[in-house]
């Protein structure tokens, strides 16, 4: 059967009628939970596609089919979207899914995006009754807003939220990243002049520079970009604030609000020695060249230098991604050096499963204290210290102690540090009154308002570094809290 066959089937009054017959609660979750369909784990680790496949319309029913529709649905508190949950998945049940995308929109200004990069499983996933009361694995939310928002995409019918009329009121957004672009979906809705500034040259933000094309394909996240533009969204490239434009431009310009998502693009390093070696990096800087600037083709004009023995430090998301890179780009020795153990890891526990298909290596417990170099100045060799676990700290983890002697020493052609970022300081350098963290953030009060009430904040700029999800959440507080007050 086609796929085309396959989503008629599930549309049918018949078919949907049989799935639903004699479906009573036990039944429900007797179910066992959908796997993702992925690309096989040696064929991928040599290109770019796209891990994860969906799900089938088949496979879509069926996970729906275990939601129990609770009279008090708890997957939504775990939401900083608040996307009404049930009422999406319901109609997937129903195989009514372009409903389920229209309820999506409703909330969400990047769903198809965040159905493949949200960490569902501490978020929603992790507050729904299955996981708090019977300890079976949560419904699929995650898998179920991918295959809603895909299923609108390639029907060719584009849903757009409603909209209240233009009211004429500018409003200007500090980048285009998960916060920026949620920020303006809203403020779009609710009738105002939105203009994105982006300093790059592609819009995006963290989406596009910091997300490998395996794990969210651009042409998503462009797709994403265009509702907005239908929504009346301007974008302007290329533009930094606080350089090219200043806080005074923008409001001699119009703009009687601003939001700054400007993220946290300043790389952390541990300050060893050997780490101004060549060849010895930081995740941002890889990740943005081999995703923004061609930097895989040995042609470009700016590539990243090709190992066989690539070490990335650090045991997030970021690191996974990059060594994910590093064994597309040809490494054959791909590590992950992290001093903790990988129960500790904060890496999504499916980013952590790909790597380990793909032939990455675990490095825990280890921690680099040095790095040597060869007589051109590259880095060659990177000793490492052993560590094990000592009491929990004020995170909650364990603290990983060094292990006295333990030292061990291993070649390398190319490091990549991904131990953190701070904020991007263009913004709080460039506006003399704002008040600004000890650490260089934003500092804005529960509406994400800062110190000046034109500016409002949100995403890694306020937070210092935090997930796609928790980004869009700031830009939707921020969007109804600048609303009530230019509204007046």
């Amino acid at each position: 059967m086609t796929r085309e066959e396959k989503i008629a089937a599930a549309r049918s009054q018949a078919w949907r009628e049989a799935l639903r017959k004699s479906m009573k609660a036990k039944d429900r979750t007797d179910l066992p939970r959908v796997r993702m369909n992925e690309l096989d784990a040696e064929y991928r680790s040599h290109n770019r596609e796209e891990v994860n496949q969906g799900l089938t319309a088949e496979q879509a029913v069926q996970e729906a089919r275990r939601c129990l529709d609770c009279a008090n649905p708890t997957c939504m508190t775990g939401c900083p979207v608040e996307i009404s949950i049930p009422s999406f998945v319901k109609n997937i049940e129903r195989g009514e899914f372009l409903e389920a995308a229209k309820v999506l929109k409703e909330t969400s200004s990047l769903p198809a995006v965040c159905g493949r990069v949200c960490p569902q499983e501490k978020q929603c996933e992790s507050q729904c009754f299955y996981v708090q009361k019977l300890g079976k694995p949560a419904v699929a939310i995650g898998y179920l807003e991918r295959f809603a928002a895909d299923y609108e995409r390639e029907s060719g019918q584009t849903i757009l939220p409603e909209q209240a009329p233009k009211n004429g009121i500018k409003v200007a957004v500090v980048g285009s990243g998960p916060a920026g672009l949620s920020f303006a979906g809203d403020m779009a809705k609710y009738g105002y002049d939105v203009t994105v500034f982006e300093a790059l040259h592609e819009i995006g933000g963290v989406l596009k520079y910091g997300i490998p094309e395996f794990r969210l394909p651009n042409a998503i996240v462009d797709c994403e970009i265009d509702n907005l533009r239908r929504m009346g969204v301007s974008f302007e490239k290329d533009i930094i604030i606080g350089k090219t434009l200043s806080l005074d431009d923008l409001k001699a310009q119009g703009f009687q609000g601003i939001f700054v998502a400007s993220g946290a693009g300043l790389p952390n390093f541990m300050n060893i020695p050997g780490e101004n070696l060549i060849n010895i990096m930081s995740s941002n800087e890889y990740l943005t060249r081999v995703n923004l600037m061609d930097a895989a083709n040995p042609e470009s004009d700016t590539p990243v230098p090709f190992g066989k023995r690539v070490a990335v430090i650090g045991g997030g998301n970021t690191a996974m991604d990059s060594v994910r890179t590093a064994r597309r780009l040809g490494a054959e020795r791909a590590m992950i050096v992290y001093r903790r153990s990988e129960e500790e890891m904060p890496a999504r526990l499916e980013e952590v499963k790909h790597a380990k298909e793909e032939g990455v290596e675990f490095m825990t417990l280890h921690n680099p204290v040095e790095y040597l170099g060869d007589e051109q100045g590259r880095v060659c060799q990177m000793r490492l210290q052993k560590m094990e676990l000592g009491e929990p700290d004020a995170s909650g983890r364990r603290r990983p102690v060094p292990i006295e002697g333990a030292i061990e020493t291993v070649d390398v052609d190319i490091v990549i540090v991904s131990v953190g970022v701070s904020p991007n300081p263009l913004i709080p350098n460039s506006i003399p009154d704002l008040e600004i963290s000890r650490k260089g953030t934003i500092v804005v009060d529960d509406n994400m308002r800062s110190s000046l009430p034109i500016i409002f904040a949100g995403g890694d700029i306020v937070r210092g570094g935090a997930t796609v999800i928790l980004a869009m959440g700031d830009g939707r507080r921020a969007a109804a809290a600048m609303h009530e007050q230019l509204k007046k």
